[in-house]
């Protein structure tokens, strides 16, 4: 197993369980805090449901369609953009021992290493007609 397919295992997994246990399983406190941080009028409960259900939508893609960079784009894309979410919405979260600076900058990792280790595994594009 190369490094970019463990890469790409692991940041499956994370967005798997982070989408299945503190969103679906067993709402947890920080989701509900972030969530109603923003003030939407819409149920902290449904939000926290449909985020659960598109991280997992989004692993699933990460683990079956190991051929396309898009899902690990769409997931950086996506670590970058909560982690500004709660830096400028909910920032006493980034304190904590387990917080979404390491959380989403070790995932962010991953997606960097999945990346370029599959690029490098990619034979070279040829415009020759066969």
């Amino acid at each position: 197993m190369t490094s970019a397919s463990i890469a790409r295992l692991t940041l499956g997994v994370v967005f798997l369980y982070h989408g299945l246990v503190p969103k679906l399983l067993f709402l947890s406190p920080d989701e509900v805090r972030m969530i109603e941080a923003h003030d939407w009028p819409l149920s902290t409960l449904r939000i926290a449901q449909a985020a659960g259900a598109a991280e997992i939508v989004l692993a699933l893609c990460i683990l079956l369609l190991r051929r396309s960079q898009w899902p690990l784009r769409i997931a950086a894309a996506a670590l970058v953009a909560l982690l500004v979410d709660v830096a400028l919405f909910s920032p006493a979260l980034l304190l904590g021992a387990f917080n979404p600076v390491t959380t989403n900058v070790a995932a962010l990792a991953l997606c960097l290493i999945a990346l370029q280790g599959e690029r490098g595994a990619r034979p070279p594009h040829s415009n020759a007609v066969r």
